[in-house]
């Protein structure tokens, strides 16, 4: 079987580009290694995106991937190991395919520091929606300054006693009615200029310490401190700027391979751009197809 399309990641880049492939009656695989729905997914709150007042990223992204499933698309839980020409390689299976499409985004940043890998999942985490509720009643630290760390401690504080947001800046850089948001929230603490140089605790967290050696206990830690792209298995094919996948809109110097979403070169990475990003690259490898035919 070879597909028209293959899809590479089930964010909302990959959704879209699926929705509008399927939509003009092509064949589409989509492959993704984790979760449905990309890094949004994991978000408890989304106020920016077009037509919704308020939703959550699972309900958001939900709607997509139902829209790709009623259109017929095929989706499987599949981690790309390596692209050769036509093929898309799998731990368990080849696929070929006319056309690409790269849509990994990235993944959580962290901070790098000893020990941290062993505390993931005992007292450090990524996902509000997925974790916050086992910290009800308790109190909590986020680390970060932008608009997910900021929506973070904001959800955060509706059943923590207690959360400190951590920014090493001086300023917060997330978007001023989250900060205002933020600032009426009674029982919400803002560290600026404060650099965690080191983890309390062994094989659970029990807090950290500051540059300024200010030693800070808590029973749970968000890091929300930016993302890494996930370039790593295609760095043999496509060429790689500062990890991420250099890209002029959208092009690759394949003519059958296109990249969209935050894996790839471009000055603004939000959830609009990544949908942007995905019908762009869906019309394009529609072009495509349609001469290629």
């Amino acid at each position: 079987m070879i597909y028209d399309a293959i899809i590479i990641g089930a964010g909302p880049a990959g959704l879209t580009a699926a929705i509008y492939l399927l939509r003009a009656n092509k064949k589409v695989l989509v492959l993704e290694k984790e979760t449905i729905g990309g890094q949004i997914s994991s978000s408890p709150l989304v106020e920016n995106y077009p037509g919704y007042l308020s939703i959550s990223g699972s309900e958001l992204t939900g709607n997509m991937f139902d829209q790709v499933l009623n259109l017929g698309g095929e989706v499987e839980i599949e981690e790309v190991i390596k692209i050769i020409e036509n093929e898309v390689i799998t731990e368990d299976n080849t696929y070929k395919t006319k056309t690409i499409i790269v849509a990994t985004g990235c993944k959580p940043r962290v901070l790098g520091i000893d020990n941290e890998e062993n505390l993931i999942g005992n007292g450090i985490h990524f996902c509000v929606a997925c974790d916050g509720a086992f910290y009800k009643d308790k109190k909590v630290a986020v680390i970060g300054g932008g608009n997910s760390a900021v929506i973070n401690a904001i959800s955060l504080s509706d059943y923590c006693t207690e959360v400190i947001l951590i920014q090493n800046l001086d300023h917060l850089t997330a978007e001023q009615n989250l900060i205002d948001t933020l600032n009426k929230k009674n029982n919400v603490k803002i560290i600026l200029n404060g650099k965690v140089v080191s983890y309390i605790g062994e094989d659970a967290l029990e807090g950290f310490i500051l540059k300024n050696n200010e030693e800070i206990i808590v029973d749970g830690l968000f890091l929300s401190i930016g993302q890494v792209p996930n370039s790593d298995f295609i760095k043999e094919f496509l060429d790689i700027k500062n990890n991420y996948i250099d890209s002029d809109d959208c092009l690759t110097k394949y003519p059958n391979v296109f990249v969209a979403g935050d894996v790839r070169t471009k000055e603004i990475r939000q959830l609009t751009t990544a949908t942007s990003d995905g019908t762009t690259c869906a019309i394009k490898a529609i072009d495509y197809l349609n001469n290629f035919s």
